[in-house]
């Protein structure tokens, strides 16, 4: 039997929020500008597009949630918005920096160049894919695997720190790749990363806190890229090096006792 609609109902609103979205198009436009300006050779300000897209990133989810604003289509439009400045960005940034001038030291290392590229973005779009698909049910205290706006920001600050070389060499070029590679790697581990999600920014702190986090933005305002690389390089390698360290510390506990 078919029901009529009730004509006092009210009709679903098919708007969408402004606030929250403006910010993701903050992010989205970030990503495609830092892509702009590594096409035209301007890398140090590719690598500072990342990051502000990581600010707008960060601020959307939070305006959302604090103004009751989030929709269903703010959840979409965030992680398109994330591809492009997480994933496609990082990648193109480094491939501009560096596989141009890895050809010139053989046609292999121009393709291990790019190769490297698109492992870096596969890795972002199923990072992202995997936490979207399990956002439900995850522990909100631990992402698994390195986030992808952290692997963004290894890349664009290790493509900031090198924009200084001039002529950065084989070496250089390598280890743009191997840092491309090992942040796409780290995405798609299963690694457990804390996500400080449980951090209340309405809560008293110690002041000495306080010091240390001005003491921070003082470094990171000295030398920007050397920080912030410094920075997200200690948090992604943290949970490999746990992991490792819990194995050594459950193989020397399972060893039997030196006989005598």
């Amino acid at each position: 039997m078919e029901t009529q609609p009730d004509p006092h109902a009210r009709p679903r609103s098919r708007a969408i929020y402004l606030l929250p979205n403006l910010l993701t198009t903050a992010c989205l436009f970030s990503g495609f500008y830092a892509v702009v300006a590594a096409i035209d050779k301007h890398f140090a300000p590719a690598g500072m597009a990342v990051f502000a897209a990581m600010i707008f990133d960060t601020l959307d989810g939070r305006i959302a949630r604090l103004t009751h604003t989030e929709s269903s289509f703010g959840k979409e439009y965030d992680s398109l918005a994330d591809m492009v400045a997480f994933g496609v960005a990082p990648a193109i940034v480094a491939y501009q920096w560096g596989v141009v001038r890895i050809m010139e030291f053989g046609h292999l290392w121009g393709r291990f160049g790019w190769l490297a590229c698109f492992f870096y973005t596969a890795a972002a779009g199923l990072r992202l894919a995997r936490f979207n698909a399990r956002a439900a049910t995850a522990d909100k205290r631990f992402f698994e695997g390195l986030p992808s706006p952290s692997g963004a920001a290894i890349v664009a600050a290790f493509v900031w720190f090198s924009s200084e070389w001039h002529e950065p060499g084989l070496t250089g070029l390598i280890a743009a790749f191997v840092v491309t590679a090992t942040a796409g790697a780290l995405m798609v581990s299963r690694f457990g990363y804390p996500s400080f999600k449980q951090f209340n920014l309405d809560r008293r702190i110690k002041f000495v806190y306080m010091l240390f986090v001005l003491l921070f933005f003082v470094a990171i305002a000295i030398d920007p890229p050397s920080i912030l690389l410094a920075m997200f390089g200690v948090y992604a390698l943290s949970a490999p090096l746990l992991w490792v360290g819990r194995r050594i510390r459950r193989a020397v506990r399972g060893a039997p006792a030196p006989s005598g």
